[in-house]
């Protein structure tokens, strides 16, 4: 493309205290192009798109929009120069139409123009028939479907006419049908020739819709090109499956069990509000099996777990050693043995490391109590040394091991970890990693483990689940994972 470029990023860095999120960035667009900016959870793709709109200011760096300077503007400032953003999340007006909301969207900066003026009101009907909002006119958000709030978010950034157009998330909580019908709304404005930076964790959405993918991870560029291209980068392949899949997947797959069936999900749907979580997911886990569900985050895992643990309606069926788990509260859930080691690990912060095990062994008696502890102090031997110490005050690590030692101080007969190894150090890893194939050899543990990082999850999985935008796209063993399941992680 010899056009010159709409936006120009340099340099640009932000530093949250000792916190590096975006490092020395550089980038480019064009009119009439479609930027995706794609990489793992904690990447900086966000912070990016708030430093650009002016909601975060950088520490360092230009961006410049047709050659003006927007780096040091308030964000109502980086809107009048023309660029809009459609936000994650939908903030429409509840009490009001959806023709009202966008007729906000449209009125100039002036206390004297009002919803009457008619040049406002066919301007609002106007895009909303372009968004297909056009039958739903006055209608009030509360009563709309998911897909149409996200409709109303990109009406109102697009009601100014600006000239690059940033989109974050765009596809989260959508189906695949209302995927490709936004898709198809995106390249319109692209085809209208604006600029589109978006980002997403659809990576395969992403993939299909945008021009150009650059893909960053903890804060820099580690790749950029065709959306083909990056995807088939060494590095970012590396980042996000974790190099060699098949070398890495050291033991030996076992020969498949004739155990019975322990985990038994039917069908099983979530909805958060009007936004699909989960739809129609199945899978089982057999006695003394160890599972990995991966998927990227946003895909539906953690959702999955909560609906295992009694913690979120559902729609479908859940069964645990035969018996339907519907109506049991989470705390009879995980009385019967079904224990869930959050993501967020929820320890108590001001208490010991002693007196969190302790609360998770309460239910024992005192002898039991004790030989659990030791057993957990041989398991995380780093958890002894800290005994006194209060949870608060421990690394990143050791609380993650600690979260582990926790749940498994409940003795539980069916584990759920969900994304133990979400920033932990390499050598923490190896420590989990010794931790669970223990765990397998020395108790009859069943275990379904919730992750992104694949080459954690595959060493330590009889069976492989992949999750994608709330389906399971992919099942099967850990050797064929590269050659048929990455394809559909992507």
């Amino acid at each position: 493309m010899t056009a010159a470029p709409l936006l120009e990023v340099r340099g640009l860095t932000r530093r949250f205290g000792g916190l590096v999120a975006v490092n020395d960035l550089d980038f480019q667009v064009r009119s009439g192009e479609i930027l995706g900016l794609i990489g793992p959870n904690g990447s900086g793709k966000s912070t990016v798109m708030k430093m650009i709109m002016g909601i975060v200011r950088p520490s360092s760096g230009s961006i410049r929009l047709d050659g003006i300077e927007l780096s040091r503007l308030p964000a109502h400032q980086v809107a009048r120069r023309g660029v809009g953003l459609v936000f994650q999340h939908s903030r429409p007006l509840n009490r009001q139409t959806v023709l009202e909301n966008i007729k906000v969207a449209l009125l100039p900066d002036s206390l004297f123009t009002l919803f009457g003026d008619r040049r406002i009101d066919h301007q609002a009907r106007a895009i909303a028939e372009r968004v297909g909002l056009g039958h739903l006119l006055e209608r009030k958000p509360p009563t709309l479907a998911f897909a149409d709030l996200r409709r109303i978010e990109l009406a109102k950034a697009i009601a100014r006419h600006p000239r690059l157009v940033l989109v974050d998330e765009p596809f989260a909580g959508l189906t695949a049908s209302e995927v490709r019908e936004l898709s198809a709304l995106i390249r319109e404005i692209r085809d209208d020739g604006r600029a589109v930076v978006l980002v997403d964790h659809n990576v395969k959405s992403v993939s299909a819709l945008v021009d150009r993918a650059l893909a960053m991870y903890l804060g820099e560029r580690i790749a950029e090109g065709s959306a083909a291209e990056v995807m088939q980068d060494e590095t970012v392949r590396r980042v996000y499956l974790g190099g060699t899949l098949q070398a890495s997947a050291a033991r030996a797959e076992r020969s498949a069990t004739k155990k019975a069936r322990a985990l038994i999900v039917e069908n099983v749907g979530v909805v958060y509000g009007k936004a699909q979580a989960l739809q129609d997911v199945s899978l089982d886990v057999r006695e003394g099996e160890f599972v990995s569900l991966v998927g990227l985050n946003g895909a539906g895992k953690t959702t999955l777990f909560n609906a295992i643990s009694g913690l979120v309606p559902y729609s479908g069926t859940i069964q645990w050693a035969g018996e339907v788990l519907r109506g049991r509260s989470p705390a009879a859930i995980a009385r019967g043995g079904v224990v869930q080691c959050p993501e967020t690990r929820e320890l108590f912060g001001d208490m010991t490391v002693r007196e969190n095990l302790e609360l998770g062994g309460d239910h024992l008696d005192p002898v039991e109590r004790k030989r659990i502890l030791a057993y957990l102090f041989e398991l995380f031997p780093i958890l002894e040394t800290r005994r006194a110490q209060v949870a608060r005050t421990l690394s990143g690590g050791e609380q993650q091991m600690l979260a582990i030692a926790r749940a498994l101080a409940m003795k539980p007969k069916f584990l759920m970890l969900d994304e133990p190894t979400l920033g932990l150090a390499p050598v923490i890893l190896e420590t989990l990693s010794l931790a669970l194939e223990r765990l397998r050899k020395e108790s009859p543990i069943t275990l379904l483990l919730g992750e992104q990082n694949v080459t954690f999850a595959l060493p330590h999985a009889d069976r492989v689940y992949v999750l994608d935008h709330a389906r399971i796209a992919w099942e099967g063993p850990p050797s064929r994972f590269e050659a048929e399941g990455a394809a559909h992680f992507l």
